[in-house]
């Protein structure tokens, strides 16, 4: 039987939906190049052969047909562990630009800055969200929707106590508040210091689900800190307040495509981790 009556027989459809799969798991693999996918994904598939064709010589056959009915759970397992990952880098590539004039934005830091600070000053609690480029809309639907200019009054007023919507969160986008009230999802992270509240870890949730930039008031000391990308930088002044989110929010548009952007958000590797530390020092930098 030569190739030709091999790809009869196996038929065209049968090679179609094979290619088809070859080309889907190469665009798979392109994506978790150099992440802590492939590498996970790589050791997992080692140590399964390893184990699998050990028994299978030492003739354990009932610890060997349990490794190979666990290759069937293997990709629902992998998506569990990169639960988290998988979909910040969903979000990265289905985020859309913000189009807003930079004087938009700047007015913006502007008024935000000054209504952070009335509510530091008279200890109020607070937790802004300035939306960037993920979307918020279901955190928006815990809440009630605004559509209302930020300004500097009408921000801080949200928070005072005793109304209706100042124990919840307030999302901004671009130059409009467009949601008060909301419930930020709390961070799972287990090393947060243990004097945090509820708002401080809601803050840290937030910046871990998006890549929205929060900002804390502490009702009990008055304390201004901000929340990116799950890191909490307290001790926050005026001064220090303004640069960090004009840092963020007034930078210029990157050129990087969302396929990028997407696999950053999974590079866990050695120098992954290296170029995110040198970003956040460098984004620490310039708020500072």
């Amino acid at each position: 039987m030569n190739f030709l009556d091999a790809i009869k027989s196996f038929g065209f459809d049968g090679l179609f939906q094979v290619l088809v799969l070859a080309v889907m798991f190469y665009y798979i693999l392109l994506f978790f190049s150099g992440t802590r996918g492939v590498q996970i994904l790589v050791g997992l598939a080692l140590l399964l052969v390893v184990l699998i064709t050990s028994t299978h010589f030492l003739q354990l056959w009932e610890l060997n047909w349990l490794l190979r009915k666990f290759l069937v759970g293997l990709t629902l397992a992998m998506l569990v562990i990169f639960q988290p990952e998988i979909r910040r880098a969903l979000a990265e590539l289905g985020r859309q630009p913000v189009f807003a004039s930079t004087a938009e934005e700047r007015g913006t830091v502007n008024n935000v800055v000054e209504a952070v600070m009335t509510l530091a000053e008279h200890r109020i609690g607070a937790l802004i969200a300035l939306e960037r480029e993920i979307g918020t809309r279901a955190v928006q639907e815990t809440g009630v929707k605004l559509d209302a200019r930020v300004a500097p009054e009408l921000l801080a007023s949200l928070f005072f106590p005793h109304t209706p919507l100042h124990d919840g969160g307030v999302i901004i986008r671009g130059n409009r508040i467009v949601a008060a009230g909301c419930v930020f999802p709390l961070s799972q992270q287990t090393d947060l210091h243990k004097q945090l509240g509820t708002r401080h870890r809601a803050a840290v949730g937030m910046s871990e689900e998006s890549d929205a930039v929060v900002v804390v008031v502490s009702e009990e000391t008055g304390t201004i800190s901000v929340c990116y990308r799950g890191r909490l930088s307290r001790g926050m002044d005026e001064v220090r307040l303004k640069r960090f989110l004009a840092a963020l929010l007034l930078k210029g548009k990157q050129s990087e495509s969302a396929w990028r952007r997407a696999q950053q958000q999974l590079d866990l590797t050695p120098e992954g981790i290296a170029k995110s530390e040198s970003m956040a020092g460098q984004e620490k930098t310039g708020s500072g």
